[in-house]
């Protein structure tokens, strides 16, 4: 009797399970995990001009080879013209594709897939021809270093006028301050850092910088390098006051700073980085003023946007003796003259024909130019599909510069700072730091 029951029990409750097992099998959709990936037949992704560039791609679905699919795909010279393009079957989930650049650059390899719900999936990959032979677009403004003397005249005019509030924060053994101190246009206005205690002329310097976008001062950048011994401050890109609301900052950024990037590009008197590149002068004259400082070293970090001012600074002001640029923005400006892309704030779209007033007014705000100016030592770091700030113009910079230096190349990396990246830069600024203090 128990066991007749317990069988109807069972049955009943088949029953009622089977419509929802119907309806979630019914639900089920297949997975669309696809990954489109792009690499180079070398490991570094270095070629020599003339050199054939194997590009291979490799569609997968939830880590699996997809057989049989088709790819679209689209070389570049670094994403302008000479262009090739065409289709391929994937043979186990990959094939090759074939370029090639007779002269220094960068080839990009875009692939798309389109899945069978119409979905897109792209991958890009990088190769860079010779980059260490990239050449400038355009020769340096003769004038160059006369306009940029004129513009810190200018500044030296106008009193320092440093006010620091004291701001309270985490990190034990550190004193910190809001800085405010009166430039050209806007403040400078940043997070000022030091060691307690620090003794007089014992401490490096370094200034933290931002990239694009609007946003106060970072109060962590400043504390944590003072941390590590150093006389540190972070300024915002646009003087703007610390500490705000979020509001604060998106209400600018969608209002009185939109697309300040392309600000002014008619004269180089009105270009919207003038006064960015001018607050940076002031705020080293700042932390060179301070009692601990160790009368030598002054170092010069940031990122994008940041990595186009730490190169700025160290091309404008001689006490900089180190630059770190992460996938720096603000280079070559001119590169459609070279018919290579220029890298943001993209003075020039790509396809404009710009009047000849904005081609000379943008020269005297090019990265390229200032690297010529600087005997700093220098850390760049360069993603080979970075469509933001093209590894050539990173390169036509980079290779401006003429005192010690290095590069890291990140193949596989778009615009971003990649862990092995931001390494290298930290460990570059320090083995500054202690050849600087061994001399």
């Amino acid at each position: 009797m128990q066991t007749h029951l317990v069988r109807r029990s069972f049955l009943l409750a088949a029953a009622l399970l089977a419509p929802a097992l119907f309806v979630r099998a019914q639900d089920a959709k297949p997975s669309t995990n696809y990954v489109l990936k792009v690499t180079t037949d070398r490991a570094d992704a270095l070629y020599k001009s003339g050199e054939t560039v194997n590009f291979i791609v490799e569609l997968t679905l939830d880590k699996k080879p997809v057989a049989d699919a088709e790819v679209q795909w689209t070389i570049t010279k670094d994403g302008v013209p000479p262009t090739t393009s065409g289709k391929v079957k994937l043979a186990k989930g990959a094939a090759t594709i074939t370029g090639k650049l007779e002269e220094p650059g960068f080839l990009l390899c875009r692939a798309t897939f389109t899945s069978a719900d119409k979905k897109a999936y792209t991958g890009l990959g990088g190769a860079g021809i010779d980059p260490l032979k990239i050449q400038p677009s355009q020769p340096v403004p003769a004038d160059f270093d006369a306009f940029w003397a004129d513009q810190k005249k200018q500044l030296a005019a106008v009193p320092v006028n440093a006010r620091l509030t004291p701001v309270k924060q985490a990190t034990a053994g550190v004193v910190a301050f809001d800085l405010q101190a009166d430039s050209i246009g806007a403040p400078v206005s940043g997070y000022f850092a030091k060691p307690e205690g620090a003794k007089p002329k014992s401490l490096p310097i370094i200034l933290t910088v931002h990239g694009a976008g609007v946003r106060g001062s970072s109060l962590g950048s400043a504390t944590g390098w003072a941390k590590q011994n150093f006389l540190a401050m972070d300024i915002n890109a646009h003087g703007l006051p610390n500490g705000q609301p979020d509001k604060f900052y998106s209400d600018l950024s969608n209002g009185d700073l939109k697309d300040y990037r392309a600000r002014g590009r008619e004269s180089r008197e009105a270009v919207y980085f003038r006064g960015m590149f001018l607050r940076l002068v002031r705020a080293l004259d700042f932390l060179t003023a301070q009692s601990e400082w160790d009368g030598k070293t002054v170092v010069v970090s940031g990122s994008s946007q940041g990595g186009y001012q730490a190169i700025v600074a160290a091309g404008l002001d001689a006490r900089v003796t180190f630059l770190a640029a992460g996938v720096p923005a603000g280079c070559d400006h001119t590169g459609f003259k070279a018919g290579r892309i220029n890298g943001w704030p993209k003075f020039v779209a790509g396809g404009e024909q710009p009047p000849a007033n904005i081609v000379e007014a943008v020269r005297y705000y090019d990265a390229m130019n200032f690297a010529t100016r600087t005997k700093a030592g220098a850390i760049f770091t360069v993603g080979f599909i970075d469509t933001t700030c093209p590894p050539s113009s990173v390169y036509a910079t980079y290779n401006n510069v003429s005192g010690k230096k290095s590069i890291h190349n990140d193949p596989d990396a778009g615009h971003t700072s990649t862990p092995k990246a931001g390494t290298a830069m930290r460990n570059a600024i320090t083995q500054h730091m202690k050849a600087q203090a061994s001399n």
